[in-house]
Protein backbone atom coordinates (compact mmCIF):
# COMPACT_ATOMS: atom_id res chain seq x y z
CA UNK A 1 0.00 0.00 0.00
CA UNK A 2 2.81 2.38 0.84
CA UNK A 3 4.46 1.79 -2.52
CA UNK A 4 1.13 2.40 -4.27
CA UNK A 5 0.70 5.74 -2.52
CA UNK A 6 4.28 6.68 -3.29
CA UNK A 7 3.86 5.72 -6.94
CA UNK A 8 0.64 7.75 -7.20
CA UNK A 9 2.32 10.79 -5.68
CA UNK A 10 5.34 10.42 -7.98
CA UNK A 11 3.11 10.14 -11.06
CA UNK A 12 1.15 13.22 -10.00
CA UNK A 13 4.28 15.22 -9.37
CA UNK A 14 5.74 14.12 -12.70
CA UNK A 15 2.65 15.19 -14.64
CA UNK A 16 2.52 18.52 -12.83
CA UNK A 17 6.21 19.19 -13.49
CA UNK A 18 5.82 18.29 -17.16
CA UNK A 19 2.84 20.63 -17.55
CA UNK A 20 4.74 23.67 -16.31
CA UNK A 21 8.21 22.86 -17.59
CA UNK A 22 7.64 24.34 -21.04
CA UNK A 23 8.66 21.10 -22.74
CA UNK A 24 5.10 20.19 -23.66
CA UNK A 25 3.85 20.84 -27.14
CA UNK A 26 1.27 23.51 -27.75
CA UNK A 27 -2.30 22.88 -28.70
CA UNK A 28 -3.32 21.67 -32.13
CA UNK A 29 -5.27 23.93 -34.43
CA UNK A 30 -8.99 23.20 -34.39
CA UNK A 31 -10.54 21.78 -37.54
CA UNK A 32 -13.98 20.85 -38.74
CA UNK A 33 -15.68 19.12 -41.67
CA UNK A 34 -18.06 16.37 -42.72
CA UNK A 35 -18.25 12.94 -41.11
CA UNK A 36 -18.54 9.80 -43.29
CA UNK A 37 -19.23 11.93 -46.36
CA UNK A 38 -23.00 11.38 -46.16
CA UNK A 39 -23.99 12.61 -42.72
CA UNK A 40 -23.68 16.36 -42.48
CA UNK A 41 -22.58 17.31 -39.01
CA UNK A 42 -20.49 20.02 -37.53
CA UNK A 43 -17.68 18.99 -35.23
CA UNK A 44 -14.77 20.68 -33.58
CA UNK A 45 -11.61 18.90 -32.52
CA UNK A 46 -10.71 21.63 -30.07
CA UNK A 47 -9.66 20.13 -26.76
CA UNK A 48 -7.76 21.24 -23.66
CA UNK A 49 -4.04 21.35 -24.28
CA UNK A 50 -1.89 18.48 -23.11
CA UNK A 51 -0.22 20.62 -20.42
CA UNK A 52 -3.66 21.53 -19.09
CA UNK A 53 -4.72 17.87 -18.99
CA UNK A 54 -1.41 16.90 -17.38
CA UNK A 55 -1.79 19.59 -14.72
CA UNK A 56 -5.35 18.47 -13.91
CA UNK A 57 -4.32 14.83 -13.70
CA UNK A 58 -1.25 15.64 -11.64
CA UNK A 59 -3.20 17.68 -9.10
CA UNK A 60 -5.83 14.95 -8.77
CA UNK A 61 -3.19 12.27 -8.15
CA UNK A 62 -1.36 14.43 -5.61
CA UNK A 63 -4.61 15.12 -3.75
CA UNK A 64 -5.52 11.43 -3.68
CA UNK A 65 -2.04 10.45 -2.49
CA UNK A 66 -2.10 13.16 0.18
CA UNK A 67 -5.45 12.01 1.61
CA UNK A 68 -4.37 8.34 1.53
CA UNK A 69 -1.07 9.13 3.25
CA UNK A 70 -2.69 11.08 6.06
CA UNK A 71 -5.42 8.47 6.56
CA UNK A 72 -2.86 5.68 6.71
CA UNK A 73 -0.66 7.58 9.14
CA UNK A 74 -3.60 8.39 11.42
CA UNK A 75 -4.76 4.76 11.43
CA UNK A 76 -1.26 3.43 12.16
CA UNK A 77 -0.78 5.88 15.00
CA UNK A 78 -4.10 4.88 16.57
CA UNK A 79 -3.29 1.16 16.32
CA UNK A 80 0.06 1.56 18.03
CA UNK A 81 -1.00 3.99 20.75
CA UNK A 82 -0.70 2.94 24.39
CA UNK A 83 -2.47 6.07 25.62
CA UNK A 84 -5.38 4.47 27.44
CA UNK A 85 -6.76 7.84 28.51
CA UNK A 86 -7.13 9.43 25.06
CA UNK A 87 -7.43 6.22 22.96
CA UNK A 88 -8.86 3.59 25.35
CA UNK A 89 -9.89 1.27 22.47
CA UNK A 90 -6.61 1.33 20.55
CA UNK A 91 -5.61 -2.23 19.52
CA UNK A 92 -2.28 -2.12 21.34
CA UNK A 93 -3.93 -0.94 24.56
CA UNK A 94 -6.73 -3.55 24.35
CA UNK A 95 -4.29 -6.36 23.56
CA UNK A 96 -2.20 -5.41 26.59
CA UNK A 97 -5.24 -5.43 28.90
CA UNK A 98 -6.60 -8.77 27.67
CA UNK A 99 -3.34 -10.66 27.20
CA UNK A 100 -3.14 -14.05 28.95
CA UNK A 101 -6.82 -14.19 29.95
CA UNK A 102 -9.36 -16.57 28.39
CA UNK A 103 -12.75 -14.87 28.36
CA UNK A 104 -14.71 -17.85 27.08
CA UNK A 105 -16.08 -18.72 23.68
CA UNK A 106 -17.69 -16.02 21.58
CA UNK A 107 -21.46 -15.68 22.02
CA UNK A 108 -23.95 -13.57 20.10
CA UNK A 109 -26.89 -11.50 21.32
CA UNK A 110 -28.89 -9.73 18.61
CA UNK A 111 -30.94 -6.61 19.30
CA UNK A 112 -33.61 -5.77 16.72
CA UNK A 113 -35.08 -2.30 17.37
CA UNK A 114 -38.61 -2.21 15.99
CA UNK A 115 -41.36 0.38 15.74
CA UNK A 116 -44.51 -1.04 14.13
CA UNK A 117 -42.61 -3.58 12.04
CA UNK A 118 -45.33 -6.24 11.90
CA UNK A 119 -45.03 -6.51 8.14
CA UNK A 120 -41.39 -7.58 8.00
CA UNK A 121 -40.23 -8.59 11.49
CA UNK A 122 -40.93 -12.30 10.93
CA UNK A 123 -38.67 -12.46 7.84
CA UNK A 124 -35.89 -10.72 9.75
CA UNK A 125 -36.10 -13.11 12.70
CA UNK A 126 -36.28 -16.14 10.40
CA UNK A 127 -33.12 -15.01 8.60
CA UNK A 128 -31.35 -14.90 11.96
CA UNK A 129 -32.52 -18.36 12.97
CA UNK A 130 -31.49 -19.76 9.59
CA UNK A 131 -27.88 -18.59 9.87
CA UNK A 132 -25.30 -21.38 9.80
CA UNK A 133 -24.07 -19.95 13.09
CA UNK A 134 -27.26 -18.92 14.90
CA UNK A 135 -27.16 -16.37 17.75
CA UNK A 136 -27.64 -17.45 21.37
CA UNK A 137 -30.20 -14.71 22.03
CA UNK A 138 -32.51 -12.68 19.80
CA UNK A 139 -34.17 -9.71 21.46
CA UNK A 140 -36.71 -7.45 19.77
CA UNK A 141 -36.56 -3.96 21.27
CA UNK A 142 -40.17 -2.84 20.76
CA UNK A 143 -40.48 0.93 20.81
CA UNK A 144 -43.98 2.36 21.16
CA UNK A 145 -45.47 -0.33 18.92
CA UNK A 146 -49.20 -0.16 18.24
CA UNK A 147 -49.41 -3.08 15.81
CA UNK A 148 -48.67 -6.83 16.18
CA UNK A 149 -44.88 -6.51 16.26
CA UNK A 150 -44.57 -7.79 19.85
CA UNK A 151 -46.91 -10.76 19.32
CA UNK A 152 -45.19 -11.80 16.08
CA UNK A 153 -41.76 -11.54 17.67
CA UNK A 154 -42.79 -13.80 20.55
CA UNK A 155 -44.37 -16.32 18.16
CA UNK A 156 -41.04 -16.45 16.32
CA UNK A 157 -39.26 -17.33 19.56
CA UNK A 158 -37.60 -13.98 20.23
CA UNK A 159 -37.37 -12.27 23.60
CA UNK A 160 -39.00 -8.82 23.77
CA UNK A 161 -37.93 -5.71 25.65
CA UNK A 162 -40.44 -2.90 25.43
CA UNK A 163 -39.18 0.66 25.84
CA UNK A 164 -40.57 2.77 28.66
CA UNK A 165 -41.44 6.45 28.18
CA UNK A 166 -38.95 6.69 25.35
CA UNK A 167 -38.96 9.97 23.41
CA UNK A 168 -35.71 9.42 21.52
CA UNK A 169 -36.80 6.89 18.93
CA UNK A 170 -34.39 4.13 17.91
CA UNK A 171 -31.38 5.46 19.80
CA UNK A 172 -33.38 5.93 23.00
CA UNK A 173 -34.92 2.45 22.82
CA UNK A 174 -31.52 0.85 22.22
CA UNK A 175 -30.03 2.75 25.15
CA UNK A 176 -32.71 1.36 27.45
CA UNK A 177 -32.12 -2.20 26.24
CA UNK A 178 -28.32 -1.91 26.40
CA UNK A 179 -28.50 -0.55 29.95
CA UNK A 180 -30.07 -3.88 30.95
CA UNK A 181 -27.92 -6.16 28.84
CA UNK A 182 -24.37 -4.76 28.87
CA UNK A 183 -23.68 -5.26 32.60
CA UNK A 184 -24.12 -9.01 32.12
CA UNK A 185 -21.91 -9.30 29.02
CA UNK A 186 -18.36 -10.61 29.15
CA UNK A 187 -15.46 -9.68 26.91
CA UNK A 188 -16.50 -12.15 24.19
CA UNK A 189 -20.29 -11.83 24.49
CA UNK A 190 -20.92 -9.91 21.30
CA UNK A 191 -23.89 -7.60 20.78
CA UNK A 192 -25.37 -7.14 17.34
CA UNK A 193 -27.75 -4.32 16.39
CA UNK A 194 -29.84 -5.09 13.34
CA UNK A 195 -32.67 -3.19 11.65
CA UNK A 196 -36.06 -4.87 11.55
CA UNK A 197 -36.28 -4.42 7.76
CA UNK A 198 -33.02 -6.25 7.06
CA UNK A 199 -32.24 -9.80 5.95
CA UNK A 200 -28.81 -11.31 6.67
CA UNK A 201 -27.13 -13.36 3.97
CA UNK A 202 -26.07 -16.78 5.18
CA UNK A 203 -22.54 -16.84 6.56
CA UNK A 204 -22.70 -13.34 8.03
CA UNK A 205 -22.65 -14.40 11.67
CA UNK A 206 -20.18 -17.24 11.10
CA UNK A 207 -17.74 -14.76 9.56
CA UNK A 208 -18.21 -12.33 12.44
CA UNK A 209 -17.58 -15.01 15.08
CA UNK A 210 -14.46 -16.20 13.28
CA UNK A 211 -13.02 -12.70 12.99
CA UNK A 212 -13.82 -11.77 16.58
CA UNK A 213 -12.30 -15.05 17.79
CA UNK A 214 -9.12 -14.48 15.78
CA UNK A 215 -8.60 -10.84 16.77
CA UNK A 216 -9.46 -9.76 20.29
CA UNK A 217 -8.58 -6.13 19.42
CA UNK A 218 -11.41 -5.98 16.86
CA UNK A 219 -14.19 -3.81 18.32
CA UNK A 220 -16.91 -3.92 15.65
CA UNK A 221 -17.82 -5.64 12.39
CA UNK A 222 -20.28 -3.93 10.03
CA UNK A 223 -22.17 -5.31 7.07
CA UNK A 224 -22.09 -4.51 3.38
CA UNK A 225 -25.65 -3.77 2.37
CA UNK A 226 -27.38 -3.95 -0.97
CA UNK A 227 -30.94 -3.09 -1.91
CA UNK A 228 -33.93 -5.42 -2.02
CA UNK A 229 -35.63 -6.14 -5.33
CA UNK A 230 -38.55 -4.08 -6.56
CA UNK A 231 -39.66 -0.42 -6.53
CA UNK A 232 -38.99 0.03 -10.26
CA UNK A 233 -36.56 2.63 -11.54
CA UNK A 234 -36.13 4.44 -8.23
CA UNK A 235 -35.26 1.13 -6.60
CA UNK A 236 -32.66 0.39 -9.29
CA UNK A 237 -31.04 3.81 -8.75
CA UNK A 238 -30.53 2.95 -5.10
CA UNK A 239 -29.31 -0.59 -5.83
CA UNK A 240 -26.71 0.82 -8.22
CA UNK A 241 -25.62 3.30 -5.57
CA UNK A 242 -25.27 0.58 -2.92
CA UNK A 243 -23.39 -1.69 -5.33
CA UNK A 244 -20.81 1.03 -5.95
CA UNK A 245 -20.49 1.69 -2.22
CA UNK A 246 -19.86 -2.01 -1.53
CA UNK A 247 -17.27 -2.06 -4.32
CA UNK A 248 -15.44 0.86 -2.74
CA UNK A 249 -15.32 -0.93 0.61
CA UNK A 250 -14.03 -4.14 -0.95
CA UNK A 251 -11.23 -2.18 -2.60
CA UNK A 252 -10.41 -0.62 0.78
CA UNK A 253 -10.15 -4.14 2.24
CA UNK A 254 -13.03 -3.59 4.60
CA UNK A 255 -11.89 -0.24 6.02
CA UNK A 256 -15.09 1.34 7.19
CA UNK A 257 -16.70 4.66 6.27
CA UNK A 258 -19.83 4.00 8.33
CA UNK A 259 -20.85 1.04 10.49
CA UNK A 260 -24.21 0.51 8.90
CA UNK A 261 -27.28 0.61 11.09
CA UNK A 262 -28.71 -2.28 9.09
CA UNK A 263 -26.43 -4.80 10.85
CA UNK A 264 -23.33 -4.26 12.98
CA UNK A 265 -21.75 -6.43 15.68
CA UNK A 266 -20.00 -4.80 18.63
CA UNK A 267 -17.75 -6.08 21.37
CA UNK A 268 -19.25 -5.09 24.75
CA UNK A 269 -16.02 -3.31 25.71
CA UNK A 270 -16.58 -0.92 22.79
CA UNK A 271 -20.14 -0.01 23.80
CA UNK A 272 -19.29 0.36 27.48
CA UNK A 273 -16.33 2.61 26.69
CA UNK A 274 -18.43 4.81 24.40
CA UNK A 275 -21.03 5.25 27.16
CA UNK A 276 -18.30 6.07 29.68
CA UNK A 277 -16.62 8.67 27.45
CA UNK A 278 -19.77 10.65 26.60
CA UNK A 279 -19.29 14.15 27.91
CA UNK A 280 -15.49 13.77 28.06
CA UNK A 281 -13.88 12.57 24.83
CA UNK A 282 -17.19 12.23 22.97
CA UNK A 283 -20.28 14.42 22.58
CA UNK A 284 -23.55 13.24 24.07
CA UNK A 285 -25.13 12.46 27.41
CA UNK A 286 -22.85 10.56 29.84
CA UNK A 287 -23.95 6.94 30.16
CA UNK A 288 -25.68 6.73 26.78
CA UNK A 289 -24.27 4.31 24.22
CA UNK A 290 -26.13 6.02 21.38
CA UNK A 291 -26.29 9.80 21.18
CA UNK A 292 -30.01 10.54 21.19
CA UNK A 293 -29.56 14.05 19.77
CA UNK A 294 -28.32 13.01 16.33
CA UNK A 295 -30.19 12.11 13.17
CA UNK A 296 -27.82 9.31 12.11
CA UNK A 297 -26.84 7.20 15.09
CA UNK A 298 -24.87 4.69 12.98
CA UNK A 299 -22.63 7.41 11.56
CA UNK A 300 -22.17 8.95 14.99
CA UNK A 301 -21.16 5.72 16.73
CA UNK A 302 -18.67 5.08 13.92
CA UNK A 303 -17.04 8.42 14.67
CA UNK A 304 -17.16 7.61 18.39
CA UNK A 305 -15.33 4.30 18.01
CA UNK A 306 -12.74 5.79 15.66
CA UNK A 307 -12.18 8.70 18.03
CA UNK A 308 -11.44 6.20 20.81
CA UNK A 309 -8.98 4.30 18.60
CA UNK A 310 -11.26 1.29 18.00
CA UNK A 311 -10.47 -1.19 15.21
CA UNK A 312 -13.54 -1.70 12.99
CA UNK A 313 -14.09 -3.43 9.64
CA UNK A 314 -16.78 -4.22 7.07
CA UNK A 315 -15.59 -7.44 5.38
CA UNK A 316 -16.85 -8.41 1.94
CA UNK A 317 -18.38 -11.70 3.16
CA UNK A 318 -20.73 -9.96 5.62
CA UNK A 319 -23.60 -8.88 3.37
CA UNK A 320 -27.17 -7.89 4.15
CA UNK A 321 -30.26 -6.99 2.14
CA UNK A 322 -32.00 -3.79 3.16
CA UNK A 323 -35.07 -1.95 1.98
CA UNK A 324 -35.06 0.71 -0.71
CA UNK A 325 -37.28 3.76 -0.71
CA UNK A 326 -40.26 3.29 -3.00
CA UNK A 327 -41.09 6.95 -3.71
CA UNK A 328 -39.13 10.12 -4.35
CA UNK A 329 -40.78 11.68 -1.31
CA UNK A 330 -39.54 9.02 1.11
CA UNK A 331 -36.13 8.97 -0.59
CA UNK A 332 -35.89 12.74 -0.17
CA UNK A 333 -36.68 12.45 3.56
CA UNK A 334 -34.20 9.60 4.07
CA UNK A 335 -31.31 11.27 2.26
CA UNK A 336 -31.92 14.67 3.81
CA UNK A 337 -31.67 12.98 7.22
CA UNK A 338 -28.48 11.18 6.22
CA UNK A 339 -26.79 14.23 4.74
CA UNK A 340 -27.70 16.61 7.50
CA UNK A 341 -26.96 14.01 10.16
CA UNK A 342 -23.47 13.45 8.76
CA UNK A 343 -22.73 17.17 8.66
CA UNK A 344 -24.05 17.74 12.18
CA UNK A 345 -22.00 14.83 13.50
CA UNK A 346 -18.87 16.32 11.99
CA UNK A 347 -19.73 19.69 13.51
CA UNK A 348 -20.10 18.08 16.94
CA UNK A 349 -16.77 16.22 16.70
CA UNK A 350 -14.86 19.04 15.04
CA UNK A 351 -11.57 18.62 13.23
CA UNK A 352 -9.60 15.80 14.83
CA UNK A 353 -7.52 12.96 13.35
CA UNK A 354 -10.45 10.52 13.32
CA UNK A 355 -12.63 12.93 11.33
CA UNK A 356 -10.07 14.07 8.77
CA UNK A 357 -11.25 11.53 6.16
CA UNK A 358 -14.87 12.59 6.64
CA UNK A 359 -14.13 16.29 6.24
CA UNK A 360 -12.23 15.50 3.04
CA UNK A 361 -15.20 13.44 1.87
CA UNK A 362 -17.62 16.32 2.50
CA UNK A 363 -15.33 18.70 0.61
CA UNK A 364 -15.33 16.20 -2.25
CA UNK A 365 -19.13 16.08 -2.24
CA UNK A 366 -19.28 19.88 -2.25
CA UNK A 367 -16.86 20.03 -5.18
CA UNK A 368 -18.95 17.41 -7.02
CA UNK A 369 -22.10 19.49 -6.55
CA UNK A 370 -20.40 22.59 -7.95
CA UNK A 371 -18.90 20.64 -10.85
CA UNK A 372 -22.17 18.97 -11.87
CA UNK A 373 -24.19 22.19 -11.75
CA UNK A 374 -21.45 24.05 -13.67
CA UNK A 375 -21.39 21.30 -16.31
CA UNK A 376 -25.15 21.47 -16.81
CA UNK A 377 -25.12 25.29 -16.89
CA UNK A 378 -22.39 25.32 -19.56
CA UNK A 379 -24.33 22.78 -21.61
CA UNK A 380 -27.40 25.02 -21.55
CA UNK A 381 -25.37 28.12 -22.42
CA UNK A 382 -23.72 26.33 -25.33
CA UNK A 383 -27.03 25.09 -26.68
CA UNK A 384 -28.47 28.59 -26.55
CA UNK A 385 -25.40 30.26 -28.05
CA UNK A 386 -24.89 28.14 -31.19
CA UNK A 387 -27.04 28.39 -34.28
CA UNK A 388 -26.22 24.79 -35.15
CA UNK A 389 -25.36 21.77 -33.02
CA UNK A 390 -21.61 21.17 -32.85
CA UNK A 391 -20.09 17.83 -31.78
CA UNK A 392 -16.87 17.85 -29.78
CA UNK A 393 -15.03 14.51 -30.19
CA UNK A 394 -12.85 15.11 -27.15
CA UNK A 395 -15.78 15.58 -24.81
CA UNK A 396 -17.71 12.74 -26.43
CA UNK A 397 -14.71 10.52 -25.74
CA UNK A 398 -14.58 11.75 -22.17
CA UNK A 399 -18.27 10.97 -21.77
CA UNK A 400 -17.73 7.49 -23.22
CA UNK A 401 -14.99 6.76 -20.68
CA UNK A 402 -17.28 7.99 -17.91
CA UNK A 403 -20.07 5.72 -19.17
CA UNK A 404 -17.77 2.70 -19.20
CA UNK A 405 -16.77 3.49 -15.62
CA UNK A 406 -20.43 3.68 -14.62
CA UNK A 407 -21.15 0.27 -16.15
CA UNK A 408 -18.11 -1.51 -14.74
CA UNK A 409 -18.72 -0.25 -11.20
CA UNK A 410 -22.20 -1.85 -11.09
CA UNK A 411 -21.26 -5.04 -12.95
CA UNK A 412 -22.04 -7.21 -9.91
CA UNK A 413 -25.56 -5.77 -9.85
CA UNK A 414 -26.71 -7.69 -12.93
CA UNK A 415 -27.98 -6.72 -16.37
CA UNK A 416 -30.58 -4.23 -15.12
CA UNK A 417 -27.89 -2.30 -13.24
CA UNK A 418 -25.57 -2.31 -16.27
CA UNK A 419 -28.32 -1.20 -18.66
CA UNK A 420 -29.30 1.72 -16.45
CA UNK A 421 -25.65 2.77 -16.04
CA UNK A 422 -25.05 2.56 -19.81
CA UNK A 423 -27.82 5.06 -20.51
CA UNK A 424 -25.89 7.55 -18.33
CA UNK A 425 -28.36 10.46 -18.27
CA UNK A 426 -30.93 8.88 -15.89
CA UNK A 427 -28.16 8.37 -13.34
CA UNK A 428 -27.04 11.96 -13.86
CA UNK A 429 -30.57 13.08 -13.00
CA UNK A 430 -30.43 10.87 -9.88
CA UNK A 431 -27.08 12.43 -8.94
CA UNK A 432 -28.62 15.87 -9.45
CA UNK A 433 -31.44 14.89 -7.09
CA UNK A 434 -28.94 13.85 -4.40
CA UNK A 435 -27.00 17.08 -4.90
CA UNK A 436 -30.16 19.12 -4.36
CA UNK A 437 -30.77 17.18 -1.14
CA UNK A 438 -27.22 18.00 -0.05
CA UNK A 439 -27.79 21.72 -0.72
CA UNK A 440 -31.13 21.62 1.12
CA UNK A 441 -29.39 20.15 4.16
CA UNK A 442 -26.75 22.89 4.17
CA UNK A 443 -29.43 25.57 3.68
CA UNK A 444 -31.52 24.22 6.59
CA UNK A 445 -28.50 24.17 8.86
CA UNK A 446 -27.53 27.71 7.82
CA UNK A 447 -31.03 28.99 8.60
CA UNK A 448 -31.19 27.13 11.91
CA UNK A 449 -34.20 25.02 10.96
CA UNK A 450 -34.94 22.01 13.14
CA UNK A 451 -34.06 18.69 11.59
CA UNK A 452 -36.70 16.05 10.81
CA UNK A 453 -36.52 12.28 11.16
CA UNK A 454 -38.65 11.89 8.06
CA UNK A 455 -42.07 11.67 9.72
CA UNK A 456 -42.35 15.37 10.54
CA UNK A 457 -41.05 14.89 14.07
CA UNK A 458 -38.43 17.52 14.89
CA UNK A 459 -35.16 16.38 16.41
CA UNK A 460 -34.19 18.14 19.63
CA UNK A 461 -31.45 20.68 19.05
CA UNK A 462 -28.26 19.96 21.00
CA UNK A 463 -28.06 23.47 22.43
CA UNK A 464 -31.67 23.26 23.67
CA UNK A 465 -30.99 20.02 25.52
CA UNK A 466 -27.70 21.25 26.91
CA UNK A 467 -29.44 24.33 28.25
Amino acid sequence: MGLLILGTAAAGAGLLWWSVSGTAHGRADPSDGLVLGVWHVLYDTEAPTLPTLAAAGGLALLFAAGVATLERRIATRARRSVDGRQLPLSPRHVMAETRGVFHGDVTLTVLVPAHNEAQGIAATLESLAAQSRAPERIIVVADNCTDDTVAIARRCGAEVIESVDNRHKKAGALNQALARILPTQGENDLVMVMDADTILDDGFLASVVRRMSDDRALMAVGGLFYGEDGSGLIGQFQRNEYTRYARDLRRRRGQVFVLTGTATVFRPRALRTVAAERGRLLPGVPGDVYDTLVLTEDNEITLALKSLGGLIVSPSDCTVVTEVMGTWRTLWAQRLRWQRGALENLGAYGLRPSTFRYWAQQLGIGYGVIALFSYLLLMVLMALSFDSWVWFPFWLGTGLIFTVERVLTVWRGGWRARLLAATLFPELVYALFLDIVYLKGILDMSLGRNAQWGNHTPAPARQEVDA
